[in-house]
């Protein structure tokens, strides 16, 4: 028996530096509606690494859908891109210790529970990473009872972001 609903958020963008920003400030408003404050800065920075890796090394276009799962007591953010090829650690011990990039799935294999890839066939591939809740965790609004309404909230949210990102 599950005692609580799946909750349900899904994006999809190109992923530009201009519109990372945007899905970061989304996804952290989602899980504040969530009553999931703690997680927001881990989830915040690993949601900018993927998506960071999807800007810099997907092939053939920048187009991806970034998913936000709770389920139970965890939760999942996923980025699915359009490019086969996995990612890799880079461990090389001659790597330049003060360069400003290649480490970000260091960062996020170090911040979180677990993280993976999903080949998806021809259709490229996802990354993922989960988050466990803290103990502390507020239980979430009454109101936010079923996916439908969850992921209602994350289109009202991303429309809201959207809107406010085209003011001067």
């Amino acid at each position: 028996m599950i005692s609580k609903p799946s909750r349900h958020c899904t994006v999809e963008l190109q992923a530009l530096p201009s519109r990372i920003g945007q899905v970061r400030r989304i996804v952290s408003a989602q899980l504040r509606y969530w009553h999931l404050d703690p997680l927001v800065d881990q989830a915040a920075l690993g949601v900018t690494e993927l998506l960071a890796n999807v800007h810099q090394h997907a092939e053939p276009d920048k187009s991806c859908v970034v998913d936000v799962e709770w389920l139970l007591d965890r939760l999942t953010i996923s980025v699915h891109d359009s490019d086969p090829r996995l990612p890799v650690i880079s461990r090389a011990p001659d790597r330049d210790l003060f360069a400003t990039s290649g480490r970000g799935l260091e960062l996020i294999a170090a911040m979180s529970d677990s993280w993976g890839t999903r080949p998806r066939g021809d259709s490229g591939k996802s990354v993922w990473f989960t988050l466990a809740m803290p103990s502390l965790t507020a239980t979430p609004r009454a109101e936010v009872s079923s996916c439908p309404q969850a992921h209602e909230s994350c289109a009202a949210v991303e429309e809201d972001e959207l809107a406010g990102a085209a003011q001067p």
